[in-house]
């Protein structure tokens, strides 16, 4: 069968999204293995469908490029909303559904606002032993479960630049103190004043990706923690698309969280499925 699509990408975080209220794709996990195969498919970080919702303007459901199912999404769901918007689905101000939550979206040209969930379950500087070193990781769940490594924690003259991130992604992904789900990873640089720079090995996609909203909100969250920085927080990702990362810290609950860059299309068309 024939499926129009679209072809975006959220600070290079790069997807295909399709209109489904018609439920025309009805295996998500296999579409997504066969659209974003990069030398046979479309090619996509990850495949987003627009469905319907009875508890929102619709319902976002996100898969990995390997099929798996995603949960939640930053950049994905900044896409959505823009996605959305642009085909007359929802105002520009709106909410919709991922992951059994409500998201608000605001849409401004090729800029979109996404309000996220709390974030849970954060721990600081945990010990685990990586390539035979032990290392110290810090944790958070911000829709996705997420592993920051800062990366002066690698070595004391490590640079972002220098980083192994397939190699040292994976085995952290992989790592007996993140099963059984695994995990994202991303490892972190300071800047000047409230930038960081980040580099992430996704979950699902299994490498690393030009940039990720949620491991971005991780981070910041971290390097608030670690290095005293004040919302909002400049998170620059592989691409170089800013990211910006804002939220309440009450020294003890991290709430209002807000997720605020581009989203793009790179591009439109028919794919035979």
């Amino acid at each position: 069968m024939n499926i129009w699509f679209t072809k975006m990408s959220g600070a290079g975080n790069d997807f295909v999204v399709i209109d489904n209220r018609s439920r025309q794709v009805r295996n998500g996990s296999r579409a997504a293995r066969i659209l974003c195969d990069r030398r046979w498919g479309i090619g996509a970080d990850g495949l987003l469908l627009l469905e319907k919702s009875r508890r929102a303007e619709y319902r976002m459901m996100y898969f990995n490029a390997d099929g798996s199912y995603g949960g939640m999404c930053g950049n994905g769901g900044r896409c959505m909303a823009r996605f959305a918007v642009m085909n007359g689905l929802a105002p520009r101000k709106h909410r919709f559904e991922a992951l059994q939550h409500i998201y608000l979206a605001s849409v401004k040209n090729s800029e979109v606002e996404l309000s996220m969930i709390d974030p849970v379950g954060l721990r600081l500087e945990k010990k685990i032993r990586l390539q035979g070193k032990s290392v110290s990781v810090s944790h958070v769940d911000t829709g996705s479960p997420h592993v920051v490594v800062v990366c002066s924690a690698l070595g004391a003259r490590k640079r972002l630049k220098s980083v192994d991130v397939v190699t040292l992604g994976r085995e952290i992904r992989d790592h007996s103190a993140f099963k059984p789900g695994g995990t994202n990873v991303n490892f972190i640089e300071r800047m000047r004043g409230n930038l960081i720079a980040i580099r992430t090995y996704e979950r699902g996609v299994e490498a690393e990706t030009m940039a990720c909203g949620t491991g971005s909100i991780a981070a910041a969250i971290v390097a608030s923690r670690l290095w005293e920085l004040r919302s909002p927080i400049d998170v620059i990702p592989e691409s170089k698309k800013t990211l910006r990362v804002e939220f309440v810290d009450n020294g003890t609950n991290i709430t209002n969280v807000r997720l605020i860059g581009p989203a793009v299309v790179s591009f439109y068309g028919i794919f035979a499925l």
